[in-house]
């Protein structure tokens, strides 16, 4: 299965790499990085041959591309809601900090054009799944910023979940034939839950990921007293886009879904 779990750190730079086309996260088939930008700090980002999303994690930022500039704030992941800057290839995309903040650059290879857009937070509403079911311990919110409905010519899926203290989600344990990255974040700095790829666990803490090749079963939780903030990230293959309705649960626990708890 190669490597499915990762803790990155921060250089000296303010990068934190994820995955590339050529670490041993390469399975995902995307390169994904955070950036820790200070107050004034600008950075740019251009690909030839590949398609680039710019989502702000928190602070303040100016985004600038094609003409256009927009100057867009996030307290934090698990008040308030997402921006995200997605373009073609080609198309530059300038990050200016107003105060000290952090983002996430998800890029994949795609020769192909598609007009750029600006994702604010009331095009990728929170909305509650699972409420009530499994004794009501896998309820979470989600939002959906862009996935092949929305954006068809892209060979990404990019969204967010936040877990409610103590719950799963990611459940009934589910695959799908595409790979998807998870970047975990957490409301304290001692929060922490559990993913599992496959038969395999590990630790969640804050900046953790997980890589998850396609067709491996991932449910995650998270410990009571903590929230969590996951990122996901998903790589569309040829021919074979991600859709909602690829979700395929794990048929030993299907018994769960008219279970009495």
């Amino acid at each position: 299965m190669g490597k499915v779990f990762g803790y990155p750190e921060f250089d000296d730079k303010g990068e934190m790499i994820l995955t590339t086309y050529d670490n041993e996260y390469q399975a995902m088939m995307m390169d994904i990085r955070v950036y820790q930008m200070k107050a004034g700090q600008t950075r740019k980002f251009c690909r030839e041959g590949e398609e680039t999303a710019v989502l702000l994690l928190s602070g303040k930022v100016t985004y600038m591309w094609e003409g256009r500039t927009e100057t867009v704030g996030r307290k934090d992941v698990f008040t308030e809601g997402p921006w995200c800057v997605h373009v073609s290839t080609g198309v530059e995309v300038e990050v200016s900090a107003e105060s000290d903040s952090e983002i996430l650059v998800q890029c994949t290879h795609n020769d192909r054009n598609f007009a750029s857009r600006l994702y604010r937070p009331e095009d990728a509403p929170w909305g509650y799944s699972c409420v009530g079911k499994f004794g009501n311990v896998a309820k979470r919110r989600v939002n959906t910023i862009f996935d092949h409905e929305i954006s068809p010519e892209s060979n990404m899926v990019l969204g967010e979940v936040l877990n409610d203290k103590g719950n799963w989600s990611g459940y009934l344990p589910h695959r799908h034939p595409q790979p998807e990255t998870y970047l975990f974040k957490f409301d304290r700095p001692e929060g922490f839950g559990a993913s599992f790829v496959g038969d395999q666990v590990f630790k969640s803490v804050n900046n953790s990921f997980s890589a998850i090749p396609g067709g491996e079963l991932h449910p995650q939780a998270v410990a009571p007293g903590f929230q969590m903030y996951t990122c996901w990230m998903i790589r569309h293959l040829a021919g074979n886009p991600w859709l909602q309705t690829d979700r395929c649960e794990d048929e030993r626990y299907a018994w769960l879904h008219d279970a009495k708890f």
